[in-house]
């Protein structure tokens, strides 16, 4: 069993946000929740009564009231809380006190923060959402965004909201192509964009792509120019953003149907255009309040600091926050630049609650920067680790370098459902490699092939009873045909996410990858996190990549591709090292036909690895067919690969 690193004193639990919500459920059910476990065992026994009991928990009072908790059709068409009206930003705005601070806005390189407060955020909502409504925009019309991380991606969802309408935003490391296949989709008639970026140091213009957008986004009426980056005049036919921000107008929020579309947010789209994942107003605010309270435990005035890009739906959760009356740190920038520099904007916010990729921890770990030696980090009690798991020695890094006292929460889950299925909570201790376990509401199991429920075995991630914040819809997908296919098709009702898990005897719960990309070696399994966890904490490895392809006669072709660390190579003694290390670390099974040093490993924008692009390169599929380069973060490495398939093919 892997070692306990960390375990909650009983005063902490008591004081936590999760145990007020339990203390307040044993009154209202009349039963005893001791802990997480007896409460995720009552919310999936009765999942409909657990969802409403955070509806009356956070005082979410619909404008006119449900007629059916749930719907009794199988997902995907499994409708909430039917009848019921409201608006997600008025929930996302409602408590937090006037003149606490709502947004905290920072660019890297140390430039001084800027505070926004709750008042001040309303009246902004109020003046773009009554711009947009001079400006014709109904209930239903969608608004894009080419944004990074600032006040004005959160101003505009929130306004969009308000109105009705249907929120889209693309991060400007977007390039011109990945943007238009996205938000050409949608058919927006607003565009809120940016004219650059900050990124290591340097300053990034986007002009171009702005244009692109203008000339090849047809249904455009308006374009709102936002000025993050340069002191330039505002393009010609486009409304400057202050202009807008400075309508008066009073606040008011479109009540809208519990299902009403209130944003979209693609999946990463490797090949093809990309899937628009259409949210609904009630399922993401009931999600919201169950994350920000339950889970990241926030309270009026506190922050939560999340390093996100608006192309990740982290940015979408962390805006949940709002809810809870508590405040955002928004960071504009790298999170390298300097050497951990998210570590540094932690401390100076006084964020209490840090989110955060796991490849960011990752990459802080290998500068040997030590920001508890060089920053008061005595708020934070609480860092959130998603993207991908957290390798054993991530886990390790924090306790040695944040702080022994700060919880470490490894969470997976998904865009598809703009929040997570397993993570940790005040109750479990934490395990280097494993995460908590299941979430409230989350009745998620592990499946083998035969679709039977399967313990300290690796299986499919599957969730059997629907929850609130699923897709009410594919955008452009009549008759759920592709939302069906993409995740109903292997079990008819039942959700299969795609990733490979263990469900642990004790509860907690291993994530080894994406099933898609498993390895399949003689007949065994293997993960391809398991391998970058054990890789990646050599000091002359930068980054790797495995690859399983059948071959013909039924051969099978493992092989690992290796990012040196600046100033290293691949020579036999790496070489020989990589074998000894995943040989006695994990099994010989684990040990590659062939290690291959590369020049990069390519990912989504949204930092993921293109495995499966890359396998399909390697099983003789053309570049073209195999990836869509406008969502590749570095066409160059992918093009790399497919030069090494032709070769290997050859």
């Amino acid at each position: 069993m892997t070692d306990t690193i960390w375990s909650p004193t009983q005063a902490r639990i008591e004081g936590s946000a999760l145990r007020g919500y339990l203390d307040w459920l044993q009154e209202r059910e009349g039963r005893a929740f001791p802990d997480h476990d007896a409460l995720w065992a009552w919310s999936v026994e009765d999942v409909g009564r657990f969802w409403v009991s955070l509806v009356d928990y956070y005082g979410v009072e619909p404008s006119a009231p449900w007629t059916e908790v749930r719907t009794d059709d199988p997902m995907p068409r499994t409708r909430w809380f039917t009848g019921a009206t409201l608006n997600w930003a008025e929930q996302a705005l409602r408590r937090g006190a006037g003149d606490a601070v709502a947004l905290v806005c920072v660019q890297e390189g140390g430039r001084p923060a800027r505070e926004i407060t709750f008042d001040e955020l309303r009246r902004s909502v109020a003046g773009v959402a009554g711009w947009l409504r001079r400006a014709g925009v109904r209930p239903g019309d969608r608004v894009g965004a080419y944004l990074p991380n600032t006040e004005h991606a959160v101003i505009g969802a929130l306004a969009a909201a308000a109105v009705g309408a249907v929120w889209a935003c693309c991060s400007p490391d977007f390039g011109a192509e990945g943007t238009t296949g996205r938000l050409a989709q949608l058919e927006p008639t607003v565009l809120i964009a940016t004219d650059g970026y900050h990124w290591n140091g340097k300053e990034v213009d986007r002009a171009d792509v702005v244009a692109h957008l203008r000339e090849n986004l047809p249904t455009l009426r308006h374009i709102v120019h936002v000025a993050c980056v340069f002191d330039r005049p505002h393009p010609e036919g486009a409304t400057p953003w202050d202009e807008v921000v400075a309508t008066e107008a009073p606040l008011e929020f479109e009540q809208v149907e519990f299902s009403h579309p209130l944003w979209v947010l693609f999946t990463s789209g490797t090949t093809g255009l990309p899937k628009g994942l259409v949210h609904g107003h009630g399922g993401i605010t009931l999600e919201g309040l169950k994350w920000s309270g339950l889970y990241a435990g926030m309270r009026p005035g506190e922050r939560l600091f999340a390093f996100t890009s608006t192309g990740w739906a982290l940015w979408n959760m962390q805006v949940n926050v709002l809810m809870q009356g508590a405040g955002i740190v928004l960071y504009e920038g790298s999170p390298g630049y300097p050497a951990g520099a998210v570590w540094e904007v932690a401390a100076r916010t006084g964020a209490q609650v840090v989110l955060i990729g796991a490849a960011v921890i990752t990459a802080t770990a290998g500068t040997g920067v030590r920001p508890a030696q060089e920053h008061d980090l005595s708020r934070l009690r609480h860092v959130m680790v998603s993207g991908s798991a957290l390798p054993e020695a991530g886990y390790h890094w924090v306790m040695e370098n944040i702080g022994a006292d700060v919880r470490i929460d490894s969470t997976s889950g998904g865009t598809d459902v703009s929040g997570a299925f397993v993570g940790a909570n005040e109750y479990t201790p934490v395990r280097p490699g494993r995460i908590g376990g299941r979430l409230a509401g989350v009745d998620c199991a592990a499946w083998d092939e035969d679709g039977n429920p399967v313990v300290e075995s690796v299986g499919d991630l599957v969730i059997t009873q629907p929850m609130p914040s699923m897709p009410i819809h594919l955008w452009n997908d009549p008759d759920d045909a592709r939302y069906t296919e993409s995740y109903f098709d292997t079990w008819p009702g039942v959700w299969r996410h795609g990733d490979w898990v263990t469900m642990h005897a004790d509860g907690s719960v291993s994530v080894h990858g994406r099933s898609d990309s498993t390895l399949n070696r003689q007949g065994v399994r293997l993960g391809s996190s398991d391998f970058y966890d054990v890789l990646e904490t050599l000091p002359e490895i930068s980054e790797t990549l495995v690859v399983g392809v059948d071959l013909p006669d039924d051969g099978y072709w493992l092989g690992l591709f290796v990012v040196p660390a600046p100033g290293q190579v691949l020579d036999d003694a790496l070489k020989q090292k990589i074998v000894s290390t995943l040989r006695t670390r994990l099994t010989p099974r684990h040990v590659p036909d062939e290690i291959v040093e590369a020049p990069a490993v390519p990912h989504t924008l949204s930092g993921k690895r293109l495995e499966v692009p890359i396998k399909k390169l390697l099983s003789g599929r053309p570049l073209e067919k195999a990836a869509n380069l406008a969502s590749v973060d570095d066409p160059d490495a992918l093009r790399w690969y497919a030069r090494f398939a032709e070769g290997r093919q050859a």
